[in-house]
């Protein structure tokens, strides 16, 4: 082989050499970004920080008056459920509201028996209320108690809309029966009253209904689903209900988490997610549902500007255009008179009443 095929051969096998470094330098270069391994004490800290956050979640509850089916063997586990639930009560501001009058005490294993299989009248939740013998306020029934009266209750609004008038029938039918079966008498008011009050209701809360989001966007590099998920539990967020899905918990017990972060849920269940590229996630507040004096949108507007800087992304709304600290101070600034308006309707942002109202 003369020195010319030698030289030949050599170049030709760099150049192969160069070819396959460069294919495997482009192809780590567009894998996506992964969890890093924590160390030991990081690890323990954080499952300690997990673990408090979880119980901190588990006592809380969305306001609703919805139940499942149950029946006679479980009222004693249903009174206990009930009464660790802390279900709100009914309130003439948001809803129709029936007294049903009873000639005898009833106790609560009666009146639980005595429960609709379901707590919706259509689309609105449907609660009742006994007047407790012993301390004279309204609660929901409980086994063990006695009652000297009892209130039925519709929503009269919620997301979903105003209630209707087949809505309205619904909740007549209902707690007539409950009625019956205490052997006491409702008092229904007017349907067409009550509709009125629920579309006037509905206009309000319509106009003054806020959710907002930021998209997250990957500039160069795509992220894992691991690695979104240490990014955000870095700043106190905890894996969500769903797949996809993250919180950060409110500071107030039984309060409605802060924020939501969320990504593909075919991504977080893939069979390798850290194989799964994302390229961009969304952070949501629904403005009526938590307290102004947690600061919400503060919180929001902080954490995905540290989630950007750690993530390198880019905050933008969801047509793609970046959002400036300028606009972020406008929105703020809106929402203030958004929370004093609540505030002036006794529907303030994170309250129950509000809670149960934007739900």
């Amino acid at each position: 082989m003369s020195n010319l095929q030698i030289g030949l051969a050599i170049a030709g096998g760099l150049i192969l050499a160069g070819i396959v470094a460069h294919s495997t330098w482009s192809a780590r270069r567009n894998q996506p970004k992964r969890a890093t391994q924590e160390t030991p004490l990081d690890a323990e800290a954080a499952k300690a920080a997990e673990g408090s956050r979880t119980d901190l979640l588990a006592e809380r509850q969305e306001p609703r008056f919805e139940g499942d089916s149950f029946g006679d063997a479980d009222l004693a586990s249903l009174s206990t459920m009930m009464a660790i639930e802390k279900k709100p009560s009914l309130d003439a501001l948001i809803d129709v509201i029936t007294p049903v009058m009873v000639d005898a005490l009833v106790s609560g294993e009666a009146a639980l028996a005595a429960m609709p299989a379901t707590r919706r009248a259509g689309s609105k939740p449907f609660g009742v209320e006994g007047l407790n013998a012993a301390n004279h306020e309204w609660e929901l029934p409980a086994a063990g108690q006695r009652y000297t009266a009892f209130q039925c209750g519709v929503q009269l609004a919620n997301r979903v809309g105003p209630l209707s008038q087949i809505e309205y029938s619904e909740f007549v039918m209902k707690a007539q029966d409950f009625a019956d079966a205490m052997g006491g008498e409702p008092e229904f008011p007017e349907m067409l009253d009550e509709v009125a009050r629920a579309r006037e209701l509905d206009q309000f809360a319509s106009a003054h209904d806020a959710q907002l989001s930021f998209t997250l966007r990957a500039i160069n590099t795509a992220w894992s689903p691991g690695y979104v998920q240490q990014s955000a539990a870095r700043l106190g967020f905890v894996a969500g209900g769903i797949p996809g899905r993250m919180v950060l918990p409110a500071s107030i017990a039984g309060s409605a988490p802060l924020l939501g972060l969320a990504f593909d849920a075919q991504a977080a269940m893939a069979e390798d997610p850290e194989q799964t590229a994302l390229r961009e996630i969304t952070l949501s507040l629904d403005v009526p549902q938590v307290a102004r004096s947690e600061q919400p949108f503060a919180r929001m507007c902080e954490s995905a500007l540290s989630l950007a800087r750690s993530m390198d992304g880019a905050i933008t709304d969801d047509n793609g255009k970046l959002i400036r600290a300028e606009a972020m101070d406008l929105i703020a600034s809106e929402l203030e008179q958004l929370y004093g308006t609540l505030d002036e309707r006794d529907l303030s942002a994170g309250s129950v009443l509000a809670r149960r109202l934007f739900s």
